[in-house]
């Protein structure tokens, strides 16, 4: 018995650092340190034709869009205020979908995902981030 409690808490110690560490996220130079710090994440989904934030706000919902911009702010959790050339929407970007990368405003990035319509508003549910150099 005392080797399994043994056993558990070396792997309980093991596994530690390794869900203290920093995995990316958005990094916004107006806010606190703390907050620029988010999670990972990751998807690879199907390739939509780009499309542009206008175009995307007339689109039907669960509908899947890739559009290339920039995101300006953080609005919330998981909330940013995603930019390209013909508006601005909002992307609600979970933490896992991060995938380790540190982005600013200046870092132009393409958002991939669906469409998430309510009666009065929409946004981008994203499922895949990634920096375009």
């Amino acid at each position: 018995m005392m080797k399994k409690i043994a056993l558990a808490s070396v792997i309980a110690l093991a596994t530690l650092p390794a869900l203290a560490q920093n995995s990316g996220g958005f990094n916004d130079p107006s806010a606190p340190h703390a907050q620029n710090m988010q999670g990972k994440g990751g998807f690879s989904g199907d390739n939509a034709a780009l499309t542009s934030v206008k175009e995307a706000k007339n689109l039907k919902d669960d509908q899947w869009v890739r559009l290339e911009g920039h995101i300006e702010k953080r609005t919330g959790d998981e909330k940013y205020i995603f930019r390209d050339a013909s508006g601005t929407i909002t992307a609600d970007i979970d933490d896992d979908r991060w995938k380790g990368q540190n982005i600013t405003p200046k870092d132009k990035v393409r958002l991939e995902g669906e469409i998430d319509k309510d009666w009065n508003s929409e946004e981008i549910d994203v499922k895949r981030i990634s920096v375009i150099n």
